[in-house]
């Protein structure tokens, strides 16, 4: 029987939890146009929601385009990728690339296909005559415009998925923020979501003075109900003919600190274990267990981690997972841990938060990784 929990991927819809009002929300406002800027931290399912809306908008008839904007190492490289997105859209491999041959006036696109047997094949889009700046923004404009003609030719609604988008900035700062607002807000039948796991980035990229500043409606995703979360569980477990014992949604829910990742991620490898030695019941100590032995395979990697943080960092960090990110800057937190003034702690945290180690949640700190927090805990002094 396959497990019931995923993780380190998109969830299918079968593991997907709850989030049935920031899925409608969303299907609405991308169907009718809207351009969302979607904000989680990491871990949060971000990614897996929105495929959910762009895949229930393709049983209504849309067309969707996705791009993760920080696999891109240029931004010429973006831009084809884009072009390729968007022309793939058609299911044929003439009139893609006749369609996107058409559409880019300012230069001559080189397209390669590798085709298979059904459907449309794996193809590329390079643009190797772009060498100026001013080639390049030529081309961003005509590149960003596509969405918009694709609409107008096949008269259906087109969605565009833009994933961790405040890369953007890396590429050619305000520039590109510029030329692709300039193109969204005249595509009346395109719905953009621009989803970013850096809160702090894309707050920035969406304030005065920015381009996308008041460009449309702003979700913030928020963590599941442990309620939900917890009979989520139950259910999944005892779906597959393994029962939990009470209390063990509730130990993994807090365990992993209640972020869906971690949740699926420590559900689903306690199951395997339970599945391995033929048990039909998990229970607390055989989560500890499983914890236990994640703990021993992540040892490398959290020992090269903890190398790479000065004794400072290290302190603050230890603080955090001890203090259940509370207080830290309080006189008693400082003197128990020895972490000096406050100025020190705040740019021990920042750089923490820059290394994507610790997040900000309200006014607490949080581990990113549950499994570190714990490794924390157990294995440092």
């Amino acid at each position: 029987m396959d497990n019931p929990f995923v993780y380190g991927e998109v969830v299918p819809g079968e593991a997907f939890v709850d989030r049935e009002a920031e899925l409608d929300r969303l299907v609405a406002d991308l169907g009718s146009g809207q351009k969302v800027f979607l904000i989680s931290p990491r871990r949060y399912g971000k990614s897996s929601l929105i495929r959910q809306a762009l895949e229930a908008l393709r049983r209504r008839g849309a067309l969707a385009i996705e791009l993760t904007v920080s696999s891109y190492s240029s931004y010429i490289a973006f831009l084809e990728g884009y072009a390729r997105a968007v022309a793939a859209v058609e299911s044929k491999w003439d009139r893609a690339r006749t369609w996107l041959t058409e559409a880019i006036a300012s230069t001559r696109p080189e397209i390669r296909y590798e085709p298979k047997d059904s459907g449309l094949g794996r193809f590329s889009v390079a643009f190797p005559q772009v060498t100026t700046a001013r080639d390049l923004n030529r081309l961003a404009n005509e590149v960003f415009a596509l969405p918009g003609k694709l609409a107008a030719d096949r008269k259906r609604t087109v969605v565009v998925a833009l994933d961790e988008f405040q890369a953007i900035d890396s590429f050619n700062g305000g520039s590109v923020e510029h030329a692709l607002r300039a193109a969204a807000q005249h595509q009346r039948q395109v719905g953009y979501v621009f989803a970013g796991s850096e809160p702090s980035l894309m707050e920035k990229m969406i304030g005065p003075r920015r381009p996308f500043y008041k460009a449309g409606p702003v979700m913030r995703l928020q963590k599941i109900s442990p309620t939900i979360f917890g009979d989520f569980i139950a259910r999944r477990f005892t779906k597959t003919g393994v029962k939990p014992e009470a209390g063990v949604p509730d130990a993994i829910l807090d365990l992993a600190s209640n972020l869906p990742y971690d949740v699926q991620r420590l559900a689903h490898e306690a199951w395997d274990d339970v599945r391995a030695r033929g048990g039909r019941k998990v229970t607390l100590e055989d989560l500890h267990a499983t914890l236990a032995r994640l703990l021993s395979e992540q040892e490398t990697l959290f020992e090269a981690l903890w190398q790479r943080l000065t004794l400072h960092q290290r302190a603050t960090l230890r603080a955090v997972v001890l203090q259940g990110g509370r207080e830290i800057h309080s006189a008693e937190a400082r003197a128990r841990h020895r972490l000096g003034g406050a100025s020190s702690i705040q740019k021990s945290l920042a750089a923490l938060a820059d290394q994507d180690v610790l997040l900000k949640e309200g006014t607490r700190y949080l581990v990113v990784d549950s499994l570190l927090r714990e490794w924390v805990a157990r294995r440092t002094f």
